[in-house]
């Protein structure tokens, strides 16, 4: 992570005054006269301060609440969110593109005006823009409670005024059918002969995730990750700790079990292939070479010298070494095409899940397969047991 700037204690050079010097984390010079003269206890005492402000904070040098405009906010927030949302290898998080989305028209409408303006009205008049751009009220709710959040930051930062942040709270979220918002087509779990009509023109690496979705009910980006050494193999039923997850950040542990479904997908995968303990199960580097050497096995004509390796020497895009969700969605798009059969995501894999197991053994047991800390949330993803309410009707009602 890098370290925030620390700034030089100089002395003005026509009266004397003390003043600190430094360049910001956006290249920007910046400046603060200190009180006193240089070299006074009272200049080195805030002098000293300001050090430990930037320790923490990398948008101490904003302090006048006045003069602080939205623009600024947002490039100070956007540097924080850099830093702040980054997934275990250090790569960026999808929740900073979420938050870059969520703050571009409010950098569009009021980039230039002070920030201590930025009212209820203002964030009214930037989701109406979100309503005309055609979002489902969901969404804009989701990004209207991230323009909150950057506020709340700006507000701990003392970029803004605490008002500020208590009158937007005073805006309520949309509602559905109270407003002009198109609502979301809700997630239904994908029908088992649209799957088995899909899964034969998967490459073998994601047909194995998308298997283990549907045994499993996990998260497309757990499968990927996915490890031997990650696999506790002992006992009967298999248990699969994933080491970063979704609710890592929130000290939670997640625990797979690997029923005899997915015990049969893993065993067929790894027959031919040699995997180290700490390697990707599924590798989309691993399925390209595969696939090479099927297709040079099949050859018929014989091999000229010149087509005995075509590699590039520096290629500009290698294949990476794990599959993400986004490669995921896109290999099964692609492969319901192909199939001519609706197309379908693989986290409705997630809903079938939760869904059938809800039917069979109740909410409590979907919530603890899907790791949710809580029931309201499996809820979204199991589907109500209507044939039950039907048969209960029919004793008592």
């Amino acid at each position: 992570m890098k370290r925030n700037p620390v700034p030089s204690y100089l002395s003005h050079n026509q009266s004397g005054q003390a003043r600190a010097v430094w360049t910001d984390a956006h290249g920007q010079r910046r400046q603060k006269l200190l009180p006193g003269p240089f070299n006074s206890e009272e200049s080195k005492s805030a002098y000293a301060r300001l050090v430990a402000e930037l320790a923490v904070s990398p948008t101490a040098g904003l302090k006048p609440v006045n003069g602080v405009t939205i623009n600024e906010v947002l490039l100070a927030y956007l540097r924080h969110a850099e830093r702040y949302y980054l997934k275990p290898d250090g790569s960026p998080g999808s929740e900073l593109a979420n938050v870059k989305c969520a703050l571009r028209p409010v950098r569009e409408m009021y980039g230039a005006t002070p920030a201590a303006g930025f009212g209820p009205l203002a964030l009214r008049a930037v989701r109406q823009r979100m309503v005309e751009a055609g979002l489902c009220r969901t969404e804009i709710n989701r990004r209207v409670e991230r323009i909150r959040r950057m506020v709340k930051w700006a507000v701990a930062e003392e970029l803004v005024p605490s008002s500020n942040l208590e009158s937007l709270r005073a805006l309520p979220g949309l509602r559905r059918g109270r407003s002009e918002a198109r609502e979301s087509d809700p997630v239904k779990p994908v029908p088992e002969e649209v799957l088995n009509a899909t899964l034969p023109h998967l490459p073998p690496h994601v047909r194995a995730i998308v298997a283990l979705l549907h045994c499993t009910g996990m998260r497309p980006g757990e499968a990927c990750a996915m490890r031997l050494a990650d696999i506790d193999r002992t006992a009967e039923t298999w248990v699969y700790r994933p080491v970063h997850h979704k609710t890592a950040h929130h000290g939670c542990d997640r625990a797979i079990p690997l029923g005899p479904k997915a015990r049969a997908i893993l065993p067929d995968h790894l027959q031919g292939r040699t995997f180290a303990p700490h390697e990707a199960l599924v590798s989309p580097i691993r399925q390209r070479e595969e696939r090479f050497a099927a297709m040079r096995a099949n050859r018929k004509s014989k091999v000229t010298p010149s087509e005995r390796c075509r590699k590039k020497a520096n290629p500009v895009r290698l294949p990476r070494e794990r599959y993400t969700p986004e490669a995921i969605a896109h290999a099964v798009g692609k492969a319901s095409k192909v199939a001519n059969v609706a197309h379908w995501h693989p986290y409705q894999l997630r809903h079938a899940f939760a869904s059938k197991v809800r039917k069979v053994h109740g909410l409590e047991a979907a919530q603890v397969l899907l790791g949710h800390a809580r029931a309201d949330v499996t809820q979204v993803y199991a589907e109500r047991n209507e044939e039950l309410a039907t048969r209960v009707a029919a004793q008592v009602g």
